[in-house]
């Protein structure tokens, strides 16, 4: 099934808008425009590639205030600055925050759409690693307790031996749990269960601490 991104536009100049709005929709993307911050943060979260092309100045909550509300509420969103007057100390704060390109009006089309492809692509990546990342996340909470002590001891390279005598128990038990594991977790080798819980390291750390 074929997904086709979504490119925000937030600028408070109509013609910016309506301009942006026809050169996303040409190049096959789905446009969703705005004149304020406020109502672009109104719209509901999209799971799908998406990125968004901001205007420094906006009425009220202006570009640099969006940007810091999107990095905790959207962080898998990728941002491109649009501003008709820009300075050094701006562009050095929007990049550090984050953006992916900071452009000044008036620039190419070309210009933009290469910035908005790259920012779709990162986008996609993203997405992808979220949903492998709450894939495992899910899985380990299927896990026991007894399971997690066990996936803990074996992917830090303990032998099915040593497991058993850290944990006091039998070692066709160790296995046992150990097989378990591997299921649960939907891992193919152990390689792939030690790649799990480095990916896993700070949901671990959170879930022992509770």
């Amino acid at each position: 099934m074929h997904i086709t991104p979504i490119v925000f536009v937030v600028d408070d100049d109509v013609s910016v808008r309506e301009s942006l709005e026809s050169l996303v929709r040409f190049e096959g993307w789905q446009p969703q425009t705005f004149s304020s911050a406020q109502e672009f943060l109104d719209y509901p979260r999209v799971h799908i590639p998406n990125c968004l092309v901001l205007d420094v100045s906006l009425p009220g909550l202006t570009g640099l205030d969006l940007q810091r509300l999107v990095a905790v509420e959207r962080p898998y969103m990728p941002i491109i600055f649009i501003t008709g007057h820009g300075d050094v100390p701006t562009t050095v704060r929007a990049m550090k925050a984050g953006a992916v390109e900071f452009l000044t009006k008036p620039f190419h089309d070309d210009v933009l759409l290469a910035a908005i492809r790259a920012a779709l692509e990162h986008s996609r990546v993203a997405l992808r690693l979220e949903s492998e990342m709450r894939l495992i996340r899910d899985c380990y909470a299927s896990l026991s307790q007894r399971e997690r002590q066990v996936m803990a001891l074996v992917v830090s390279g303990l032998l099915n031996k040593q497991v058993a005598g850290e944990l006091g128990i039998s070692e066709i038990t160790v296995k046992a749990h150990r097989g378990k594991v591997m299921q649960k977790m939907k891992a193919d080798s152990l390689a792939d269960l030690v790649k799990m819980a480095a990916r896993l390291s700070p949901v671990r750390a959170t879930i022992t601490a509770a």
